[in-house]
């Protein structure tokens, strides 16, 4: 999965844009630790204190799992969304692993608060989108949002996500699933 790769797809803009910059089990095992000068200087741009809080140190236990199970699937995993030349990070966003047999691939982003309601969420789905549709295992792209996370019911309206179905997470309690095909155009 490559950044060329992604930009030859074409999908909407909007007038916020990012890229990823990838964050190595390294680093989060740096955030784990609560050293986010170890894990900036790792990941090459500074991070926040939104990266040490409880819910991402929960992410980064889990992905650094997933890599060491599969390195492979590493690629497919969390990145730092960055925007500007200054390269601020405004928030996290990856797939939940490599697509399935089916060539399904789920996709989770957060935006630090700092950086809400700004079109940001937006950009991030863009850039999923695109990586989705670069890659030709993927057939349908997958967004679980809980009923009450009215922003990022927001976020995805207009992109053709259709619910398909509920799932019950210990973790996150009540989601909607919704799905896309990978290649659809917009």
């Amino acid at each position: 999965m490559t950044d060329e790769a992604d930009r030859q797809t074409s999908f909407p803009t909007g007038p916020k844009h990012v890229r990823f910059v990838e964050l190595s089990s390294t680093a989060m095992s740096a955030l784990l630790d609560g050293d986010l000068p170890t894990a900036s200087n790792t990941a090459g741009v500074a991070l926040t204190e939104y990266f040490v809080t409880d819910r991402a140190r929960w992410l980064w236990r889990v992905r650094i799992d997933q890599m060491a199970a599969d390195p492979g699937h590493a690629s497919w995993m969390v990145r730092q969304a960055v925007t500007g030349p200054e390269g601020v990070v405004i928030g996290h966003a990856g797939f939940h692993g490599p697509p399935d047999e089916a060539g399904m691939v789920e996709i989770g982003y957060s935006v630090a608060p700092d950086f809400r309601r700004q079109g940001y969420g937006r950009a991030i789905l863009i850039e999923l989108l695109r990586r989705a549709a670069a890659e030709p295992a993927v057939k349908t792209v997958r967004a679980t949002i809980s009923p009450d996370n009215v922003a990022s019911l927001a976020t995805i309206a207009g992109f053709g996500f259709v619910e398909v179905g509920e799932h019950w997470d210990e973790e996150d309690g009540l989601g909607l699933i919704f799905e896309v095909p990978a290649n659809r155009s917009c």
